[in-house]
């Protein structure tokens, strides 16, 4: 598995742990929770953002060297 396709991996999950956090939160009440949940999803946007710029590098050397 190459780093971009895990970090898109670990970026989707970090999203729904994020999502289902920041449910439970509202659900109950608990703004610290769903804070949580809302740093959680922006980790998860972040590692997806890692994986877009390093397929992109991969494809730029890829043209480069051919």
């Amino acid at each position: 598995m190459s780093d971009s396709t895990q970090d898109r991996g670990e970026g989707m999950l970090d999203k729904l742990k994020g999502k289902a956090k920041e449910a439970f939160g509202d659900a109950t009440g608990n703004d610290d929770v769903k804070a949580e949940g809302q740093v959680d999803q922006g980790k998860g946007e972040a590692k997806q953002g890692v994986a877009d710029v390093k397929d992109k590098v991969d494809d730029t050397v890829k043209k480069i060297t051919n």
